[in-house]
């Protein structure tokens, strides 16, 4: 199955702050982590007041090491799981938390990135609620589909 995924992090080359994966069947995963230093100031007025927009049975606030294990114990029930963003930090992200420590890595025995380039589409101008993970990652989940 494919997972459209989508994340925000405290500034370019900055700390993971949420994971959304939009599930081509509906079944959504949105992940909040707690980061260490202060939020740089865009973030702070464009991200941070919506990380908590999503229903109450999808909001997980996890650290890292918690949040790695959440998303991998949703992924496994799937066998040949794609996941599929418009962001190369995106997937630079994600698979660095399913880092644990130095030579460790959560148990995900298959997993497939695809990069897909939206040249004049913007997942924020189309989210319902812009720079929260989950909805920017269900925005590009439609229009990538209504393209298929």
């Amino acid at each position: 199955m494919r997972y459209y995924l989508d994340t925000e992090f405290n500034g370019f080359g900055g700390e993971l702050i949420s994971v959304g994966l939009a599930a081509e069947d509906g079944e959504d995963y949105y992940v909040v982590l707690p980061i260490e230093h202060p939020y740089e100031e865009w973030v702070d007025r464009h991200v941070v007041p919506y990380l908590r927009s999503v229903p109450p049975m999808l909001l997980n606030v996890l650290d890292r090491e918690a949040a790695a294990y959440d998303i991998a114990n949703y992924l496994r029930g799937d066998p040949d799981p794609v996941i599929i963003a418009d962001w190369p930090e995106d997937i630079a992200l994600f698979c660095r938390l399913m880092l644990i420590s130095e030579r460790e890595v959560v148990d995900l025995p298959n997993l497939s990135f695809e990069y897909r380039r939206t040249p004049g589409f913007s997942t924020a101008r189309n989210s319902a609620v812009p720079h929260n993970a989950l909805h920017d990652a269900r925005a590009l989940r439609d229009h990538l589909m209504a393209l298929d």
